[in-house]
């Protein structure tokens, strides 16, 4: 199970080397729910990313509003675990709240923004892109 985005940000705060953020990302996505074989489709795959990163959205209501639940996966270690801190990011948020969530100021405070390669970064942008772009479904659709 995935820590909270505080703890993640708490525990990222305790590392001081960045190969040691590095091992954390990558255990982040180990801890990630896995995605289900059937999951692993055209229909989920984010384009725009150099490895293969996949993510899933079912949105259920709460008190009426839409709220977002994700899973995703990546045939890349790293990926994946940035991946995971999205998940971790916007899962049981409503569709607004995500929609006001700024994740690229996320990886910016971590400091990622500056450590990821162009590609990385790249695709970190078309991960969070798709994210909106659910969320705005799913608030047009509520």
């Amino acid at each position: 199970m995935l820590p909270t985005i505080d703890e993640i940000v708490s525990n990222f705060e305790l590392l001081d080397e960045w190969e040691e953020r590095y091992r954390y990302i990558i255990e982040l996505g180990r801890l990630m729910e896995p995605l289900p074989d059937e999951a692993h489709s055209d229909i989920n795959k984010v384009q725009g990313c150099a490895s293969q990163v996949w993510l899933q959205m079912d949105v259920k209501s709460s008190g009426g509003k839409p709220v977002l639940h994700l899973l995703g996966d990546s045939d890349a270690h790293i990926v994946r675990g940035l991946v995971a801190l999205l998940v971790s990011l916007y899962d049981g948020k409503t569709a607004s709240e995500a929609l006001s969530t700024d994740a690229l100021a996320l990886f910016k405070e971590l400091g990622l923004s500056e450590h990821l390669t162009p590609q990385r970064s790249n695709g970190v942008r078309s991960m969070v892109e798709r994210i909106r772009r659910d969320a705005q479904m799913a608030l047009a659709a509520s």
